[in-house]
């Protein structure tokens, strides 16, 4: 049986903030050069630890020439407490380059160059329209290597 309650008007209200975001971000890259291939695009990649299955979604799929972007698009209303793109965290990372190994295999893109971006959006109050808009990219946000596991050389000791 499905869950029929209605959602807080805050949920709401939030997922409309991330659509316009997510809008408003493709628009900017369309100006900037990108070529969008896909967006919202979700895949399971995994269990959590009560073994429910975990999905992630990847904002923007686009090309910039030959290089092939994973864009996560971070939305407020106010960057009063920290700026959008702090809620990219380690683990959202990990998560994104997750999807994003499942999205060039299932696509036939392993070789492809690629990278991981952020598009940052202060929205300013609707009474406002769109003055005082704040958008910033943020090409290779982070990247794999980061992640990779470092093996130390062995030690010999006499």
């Amino acid at each position: 049986m499905q869950n029929s309650s209605p959602k807080p008007p805050e949920t709401i209200a939030l997922h409309k903030l991330g659509q316009r975001g997510e809008e408003l971000a493709a628009a900017f890259l369309l100006q900037t050069g990108y070529q969008i291939v896909g967006s919202n695009f979700t895949i399971p990649v995994g269990r959590n630890r009560n073994d429910a299955i975990v999905s992630v979604e990847i904002d923007l799929v686009a090309y910039e020439g030959p290089i092939l972007c994973f864009v996560e698009v971070k939305t407020r209303a106010s960057d009063w407490f920290a700026v959008p793109a702090a809620n990219v965290d380690l683990r959202k990372q990990r998560q994104i380059m997750r999807a994003a190994r499942a999205y060039r295999r299932m696509f036939g893109l392993r070789n492809t160059p690629d990278r991981y971006d952020v598009v940052s959006i202060v929205l300013p109050p609707s009474d406002k329209g769109l003055r005082g808009l704040q958008i910033e990219l943020m090409r290779s946000f982070w990247s794999e290597e980061k992640f990779r596991k470092r093996h130390l050389p062995e030690r010999y000791w006499d």
